[in-house]
């Protein structure tokens, strides 16, 4: 079973909402590893801290803190439920806030019904009881204990023991462990296999990151909570521990083939919170949905390659389901985002396309796109393909004849025979720029004029490195290493563009694309994004939609070595 570093990976449990990490806040790490949670926001709970001299391990399945004493060992009994033995090297369970006031910070006490002692934090509204399952407690510190002060659990050195902790609301029966520590470890170790085996049956040594790709994913997905209105995997449990509404794509085409169920969650969760406009939100995590900003229309281009690779096809109710929300999400952008007589509709800010600070949005923010168009163009054609699998061929007229218009006013418009410009919504005025963000119409694949789509691949090859596509060439002034879209390479411009490059006969290169992007994962690990030049990983390291990217990508390639 794969090993990982918690220093870019936490140790969680698929439906859980918290983990083991040394990652406690943005960019932010302690030496001692915490219970993180991502109820209500990231909120380090608990510190454990061990020995010094003492190292980490994780794989999958079990954590272990290892010293010259002996050894202690975490598992997950399930998603609210973490199991932790030792045998030699003592341990000690803190509170992570040492302030306890009427609004913030953590109280511990011993409960009398039963004895165990529970932390409970105002920052997660949660309890964290620790019930002692072997041994006994070396000592206990700040019991009912107000205002500033150490409040903590020892767990002794050189005696073995055994405890459990749950994370829960208000109340729950006395623990009462059901199977050994071993059992337990076992089932966890079975349930990320069957997962693995699952989404990923296509893997082999070629693909040597595959299995810690589909842990990123499995361990990252929560169970419906909050604003959460579906099991749903986060984009990390970092710092970037939401959904976003374009991000959630790329899981749902990771997990087709595999956990159909689960992809056609992570399809539709944003849509819960469509709004009446048709817009979807910005973001939704547990507590909070933003509603500033949109993303951009990538989603019938998503839902195509859904269903491409669904284990199951859709039901009539499902596509039906599928063809309101888009018809709604697609007339917010050709209704609420086109200027009046305009065909080509517009950006607010870099944000909504995704690209939050890429250099297209340098000067002005309100623009017409390319991207945008062809983003549109595409779930347009989606539409009518549905429209008229649904039985109504007027729709499907219309849909159709809406993507030809806004097809032609991209190639009449932002097209000034050499590459894609950015245009002014409220002026029209024009400008050409050195942001990857211009060649996205690639994506359009054959849909795009030959003459087009050539030009737009020879024009790839400046931001080409030895790592994959950068976000603004090398060689840009305006190029910063670890500039977010500013330079850095990212998964999801990566798949699109594979995906066009490939639909519109540049195999070689779609291949070349992809190949350097998957040996840069397996080097590199899922960060956020990667550093162009070294292929360092960059920002949060454990993100979600990198990991899919990477199944993606390997499953097409071994596909087409199986000759399918």
């Amino acid at each position: 079973m794969a090993t990982f570093s918690l220093q870019d990976i936490p140790f969680s449990y698929h439906g859980s909402w918290f983990g083991v990490s040394p990652v406690i806040a943005e960019k932010t790490y302690a030496d001692d590893l915490h219970l993180v949670s991502h109820q209500t926001g990231m909120h380090p709970v608990l510190r454990f801290a061990a020995a010094p001299g003492t190292t980490i391990a994780a794989t999958p399945a079990r954590l272990r803190w290892r010293h010259d004493s002996g050894e202690i060992e975490a598992v997950y009994q399930d998603a609210g439920t973490l199991r932790v033995r030792g045998a030699g090297p003592g341990l000690r369970i803190a509170a992570a806030a040492a302030t306890l006031t009427p609004f913030s910070g953590t109280y511990l006490y011993r409960d009398p019904v039963d004895g165990a002692h529970v932390f409970s934090s105002y920052e997660t509204g949660r309890r964290y009881r620790v019930t002692v399952l072997g041994g006994d407690l070396a000592g206990a510190a700040g019991l009912e204990l107000l205002g500033t002060g150490d409040r903590h659990l020892d767990l002794p050195a050189g005696a073995g023991w055994e405890i459990a902790i749950e994370e829960y609301e208000t109340a729950r029966p006395p623990y009462t462990a059901s199977a050994s520590f071993d059992e337990v470890a076992g089932a966890a170790a079975a349930a990320f296999r069957d997962f693995t085996e699952a989404v990923a049956p296509w893997r082999t040594p070629d693909t040597p990151a595959t299995e810690l790709a589909c842990y990123v994913l499995w361990s990252a997905t929560v169970a419906p909570g909050g604003f959460v209105t579906r099991p749903a995997v986060l984009m990390s449990k970092h710092w970037m521990d939401k959904v976003w509404s374009w991000d959630h794509c790329f899981n749902a085409i990771a997990l087709a083939g595999g956990d159909p169920g689960l992809a056609w969650h992570q399809f539709l969760l944003p849509f819960d919170h469509q709004d009446p406009a048709g817009a979807l939100p910005d973001s939704v995590t547990h507590s909070e949905v933003l509603y500033n900003f949109v993303k951009p229309p990538i989603h019938g281009w998503a839902f195509a390659r859904l269903r491409e690779r669904l284990a199951r096809p859709l039901d009539r109710d499902q596509l039906a389901e599928a063809y309101r929300r888009l018809s709604g999400w697609t007339e917010f952008w050709l209704d609420r985002r086109r200027v009046p007589g305009h065909a080509l509709p517009h950006y607010q800010h870099g944000n909504d396309s995704g690209w939050d600070n890429s250099t297209t949005f340098d000067g002005d923010r309100t623009l017409e796109t390319a991207d945008l168009a062809v983003f549109l163009v595409m779930q347009l054609r989606e539409l009518a393909g549905l429209a008229e699998e649904l039985g109504d061929p007027a729709a499907a007229t219309r849909w159709t004849g809406t993507a030809g218009t806004v097809l032609d006013a991209l190639v009449d418009q932002l097209w000034d025979g050499n590459r894609f410009v950015a245009r002014t919504a409220a002026t029209g005025v024009g400008r050409a720029g050195t942001s990857l963000l211009d060649l996205m119409p690639i994506a359009l694949g054959a849909g795009l004029p030959a003459e087009i789509s050539d030009r737009l691949a020879a024009a790839l090859k400046a931001h080409l490195t030895a790592h994959g596509l950068a976000t603004e060439p090398v060689g840009s002034p305006h190029y910063l290493a670890d500039g977010y879209w500013r330079g850095p390479i990212w998964a999801p411009s990566t798949v699109l563009i594979e995906d066009g490059l490939r639909r519109a006969g540049h195999a070689a290169m779609a291949d070349d694309v992809s190949a350097r992007f998957r040996a840069l994962c397996e080097r590199s690990g899922f960060a956020e994004n990667f550093d162009a030049e070294s292929g360092a990983g960059l920002r949060d390291r454990a993100y979600t939609w990198t990991a899919a990217a990477y199944l993606i990508l390997a499953a097409a390639h071994e596909q087409r070595r199986a000759g399918g």
